[in-house]
């Protein structure tokens, strides 16, 4: 049994393609993917466009009516090729059916808050995509999942960091077999290796608790109280080699004051943490979210 799909995913009038597409910034580019979809009589219901002046790299996300053409997703990607070719040889860009929910599996440890939040999420049908799986490096979430339907697996992590290497490529192995589209590690607590970093480009996506770039590493809390902030937050980013310092997907911060001790930060954070982690692994299964170096645009 896996996490309910989503109403909207599930629902065949909602069915949308979605093409994600980032090129050079250049005259023509809405005026050629619009009369492409136009020719075919697509009817666009959703477009996001934003043009980066530092950059001079033009993105957009165009959602089409799937019901209002007579082709079917795999031909509509196929035939897009040439427009994608049009616009540039750098033409980044993707095509996305809603039809076919995207699959998700989630890494834990010990902190039970994100992973009852999300699946709770996919059980009421907000989330558009199915988990899965669940991993963890300790057995105490096990129940979660199992309450849930949801398959547990446990992958031990030795305390020396230097002996992790076959936990690493036992996690691999487990993760890779449902060839997830989203990687979320909810608390994870372990440091990807490079090579895992690498491996999952673009799909795994990390909740840090702290709006980074401040409080990069563990124990963030007691930093921000060890500083006297007056805010705390927390970051949903993609997961790379260096440390917390992933391309930004959402991030939101909640008021402390000098009487909140660093438990009572740790318990407010939570709730900022399930937010913010919610709302980037959304945007990231609906492809709202188009990366280019270390930056992102969030069509939201």
């Amino acid at each position: 049994m896996i996490a309910r799909v989503s109403s909207t995913t599930a629902n065949s009038a909602d069915r949308r393609y979605v093409i994600s597409l980032g090129c050079r910034d250049r005259t023509g580019i809405v005026s050629r993917i619009s009369g492409f979809i136009a020719e075919l009589r697509g009817s666009i219901v959703e477009a996001g466009y934003h043009a980066d002046a530092d950059t001079g790299w033009f993105f957009t996300r165009q959602a089409v009516q799937a019901s209002s053409l007579d082709i079917d997703a795999d031909e509509f990607r196929e035939r897009f090729t040439a427009v994608a070719a049009d616009l540039g040889p750098d033409t980044e860009w993707r095509l996305h059916d809603t039809g076919k929910p995207k699959r998700i599996v989630v890494l834990v440890s010990r902190e039970a808050h994100c992973l009852h939040d999300l699946l709770g999420r996919a059980a009421g049908g907000e989330l558009p995509g199915t988990i899965e799986a669940v991993i963890g490096n300790h057995k105490d979430l096990e129940p979660i999942a199992a309450a849930h339907g949801i398959g547990f697996h446990y992958v031990p992590f030795p305390a020396d960091p230097g002996d992790r290497a076959p936990s690493f490529e036992a996690l691999r192995e487990l993760v890779d077999a449902h060839d997830p589209h989203a990687v979320v590690l909810a608390r994870f607590m372990q440091v990807l290796p490079a090579p895992l970093c690498e491996h999952w480009a673009g799909r795994a996506l990390n909740i840090h608790h702290s709006f980074l770039p401040s409080f990069v590493g563990a124990r963030p809390y007691h930093q921000a109280y060890a500083r006297g902030v007056k805010l705390i937050g927390a970051t949903c980013h993609y997961v790379t080699s260096e440390l917390d310092a992933g391309p930004i997907i959402e991030q939101d911060v909640i008021r402390v004051d000098h009487a909140d001790a660093v438990a009572d930060m740790v318990r407010q954070g939570r709730d900022i943490e399930k937010l913010v982690l919610s709302r980037g692994l959304r945007w990231h299964l609906e492809d709202r979210v188009l990366m280019h170096g270390r930056k992102t645009v969030v069509f939201s």
